[in-house]
C-alpha cells in the first residue's frame, strides 16, 4: 500500500465537514489550519532512543543528534504560521471551542506527520481541560478521523497531563479508553514519586518525567530502576543541557527529548 502524500491527505480533509473550511495546503507543502483568523502549523521536537549507536553522537553533538541517533517519535508543537508557540489554553476559554481547536490541530499534525512518511510513533499532548471537557469515550472522534483517513491509531501516542496521572483510577479510566480505540497512552509524572500510580488499572505504554526535575531531587536512578520493574519506557523530558543529558546517560536513561534537541520545523520530509 502506498503510504498517503501530505497533499492528498489535505484533499481528504475537504470532504470532512469539520475540517473542509480549516485545513489547506501551504506554500511549502505542508497542511496549515486556520482558526478564528490565525493560521496555524505543526512542528515536532525528537524524541530519541540513545540506548544504541546515538550515544556517542548525542553525547559529542547533541544538535547533530538527528541525522545519526534512533528516534522513538516526535512531539508534535503547534504554532503560529510565523514559528512562534501558540497556546490554544491561554486564547480560548470556552471549553467547547478548545475541543474543536484541539481535534483540528491533533489532525493537522497527523496529516502533517503521516502525509510525511515519519517513522517512528506521534506524540499528542492532552490538556486537563480537554480530559474535563469529554465527558466518555475519550478517543473515539480521533480514532475515527485517523482511520477515515488509512492512517493507523497504534502510531500515535496519547499523552495524558500530570494531574490526570495522580489519580489512579481517573488514569485507569482514560488509558484504557484511548486504547480501546486504537492509541498507545504515555502519563506525564508529577513527580518521581507517582509512578507508584501507574498500575495494571493504568497500564500506560510511556512513562514521562521533567529530567531536570529528577536529577534535581537526585530521583534518576532509582527511578530508573522501578520503571524497569514495571517494564514500561521511561522518556526524560526537557533535558536543557549536556551536563543533564550526560547525568541521564550515566544513569541509563533510554529515553530523552527537550530543548537540547532543536525542534523540527514543520513537516518537511525526511
Amino acid at each position: 500500500m502506498i503510504p498517503p502524500t501530505i497533499p492528498a491527505l489535505v484533499a481528504r480533509a475537504t470532504d470532512h465537514p469539520s475540517l473542509r473550511e480549516h485545513v489547506s495546503l501551504g506554500r511549502e507543502g505542508c497542511a496549515v489550519a486556520c482558526f478564528r483568523d490565525i493560521r496555524l502549523q505543526s512542528a515536532y521536537e525528537p524524541i530519541f532512543d540513545v540506548s544504541m549507536s546515538g550515544m556517542q553522537t548525542l553525547w559529542s553533538s547533541p544538535e547533530q543528534a538527528d541525522r545519526f541517533g534512533d528516534e522513538l517519535g516526535f512531539q508534535a508543537l503547534t504554532a503560529r504560521a510565523d514559528g512562534t508557540a501558540f497556546d490554544p489554553f491561554d486564547t480560548v476559554g470556552d471549553d467547547r471551542e478548545l475541543v474543536t481547536l484541539d481535534r483540528l490541530a491533533r489532525t493537522l499534525h497527523a496529516i502533517n506527520f503521516f502525509g510525511a512518511q515519519r517513522h517512528g510513533m506521534l506524540f499528542l499532548r492532552v490538556h486537563e481541560r480537554l480530559l474535563k471537557s469529554v465527558k466518555y469515550d475519550h478517543g473515539q472522534h480521533f480514532s475515527s478521523v485517523l482511520i477515515a483517513f488509512g492512517l493507523n491509531p497504534a502510531r500515535v501516542i496519547i499523552e495524558l497531563p500530570s494531574a490526570a496521572v495522580a489519580h489512579r483510577t481517573f488514569l485507569g479510566y482514560l488509558a484504557n479508553s484511548y486504547q480501546r480505540y486504537g492509541f498507545k497512552v504515555a502519563g506525564n509524572l508529577p513527580n518521581a514519586g507517582h509512578i507508584v500510580s501507574v498500575s495494571d488499572m493504568a497500564r500506560l505504554d510511556f512513562i514521562k518525567i521533567d529530567g531536570g526535575a529528577v536529577l534535581r531531587d537526585a530521583m534518576a536512578k532509582p527511578l530508573i530502576a522501578y520503571a524497569n520493574r514495571l517494564g514500561i519506557p521511561l522518556i526524560f523530558d526537557r533535558v536543557a543541557t549536556e551536563t543533564q543529558f550526560d547525568e541521564l546517560a550515566q544513569f541509563g536513561a533510554r529515553f530523552v527529548q527537550g530543548p537540547l534537541f532543536a525542534p523540527k520545523k514543520a513537516c518537511a520530509a525526511r
